[in-house]
């Protein structure tokens, strides 16, 4: 399982690297200068991808993390969580860049989408605090 969380902090941090080079260029091109929700997409991926999943890694190492079974149930929520949340962050800086005017549909689609994934994010927090929990205290 270490190899599988440090794997995945390998590829969040590629994702970052990809996408902080995404904002930088394509806001450059378009000729962008106001804040937008594109630059956060960067620092998500690099704190709750790549330094949680290294933190992870640590804590399997000096515990049963892994053998906990909420805390595989976890993984693959978060997997899927912490990519979507993303998607919807691009989606919303590529709005705010190319100043599109969104339908008040669309805004409420990618603010319930984003939403969903948020609570995707609670809900696989709380699975990996409870893991936590019953890991340290085994």
């Amino acid at each position: 399982m270490t190899k599988k969380l440090m794997n995945c902090a390998i590829t969040y941090f590629t994702l970052a690297m990809a996408v902080g080079v995404f904002y930088r260029e394509f806001s450059k091109m378009v000729g962008y200068t106001q804040p937008t929700v594109l630059k956060s997409v960067h620092a998500h991926l690099l704190v709750l991808g790549m330094f949680l999943f290294i933190l992870l890694s640590f804590a399997c190492k000096l515990t049963k993390l892994e053998d906990q079974k909420l805390f595989k149930k976890f993984f693959v929520i978060y997997n899927i969580a912490l990519p979507f949340m993303t998607i919807m962050l691009v989606v919303r800086g590529v709005f705010e860049v190319l100043g599109t005017e969104v339908s008040k549909g669309m805004n409420g689609m990618v603010s319930g989408f984003a939403g969903i994934a948020h609570i995707l994010m609670l809900v696989s927090f709380i699975m990996l605090l409870s893991s936590l929990k019953k890991a340290l205290t085994e």
